[in-house]
């Protein structure tokens, strides 16, 4: 099964604020809705975006998004202002209690999970430990 990218994802330990896990899984701000339902805008054979990890980078783990044509058994979805996110089964446990941001720049434009759960990043944030 070929894998398309949707866009490019960035990690960040939190360490400055606390984010307090909540009942689900990822949640998502105003600005990740609205570039998520940008990318969906005319696919109509997607239901949503598949977040996931693989081991990547010098760090471990890396968030891999790519479009999702339907839910699989073992996903755990999160449906937010419309917007369906399905949680890949191995990225459910590193994903407890993360939000899920859009930045957009002059320089870059990417998706930022903040999440809690971190232990460590790389020096570039491609990749995580938890």
């Amino acid at each position: 099964m070929a894998s398309t990218v949707v866009a490019a994802a960035t990690v960040r330990a939190v360490k400055s604020r606390k984010i307090f896990p909540t009942r689900a899984a990822l949640t998502l701000s105003p600005n990740a809705v609205k570039k998520i339902k940008e990318l969906l805008k005319g696919k109509d054979e997607y239901v949503g975006l598949r977040v996931g990890v693989k081991q990547r980078g010098c760090n471990g783990l890396s968030y891999t998004l790519d479009y999702a044509k339907e839910k699989s058994k073992l996903d755990e979805e999160v449906v937010q202002d419309g917007v369906r996110i399905m949680i890949d089964k191995k990225a459910q446990l590193s994903l407890l209690g993360t939000e899920m941001d859009y930045l957009e720049s002059k320089l870059s434009s990417e998706f930022i999970f903040n999440n809690p759960n971190i232990k460590g990043t790389c020096g570039c944030g491609e990749s995580f430990s938890v």
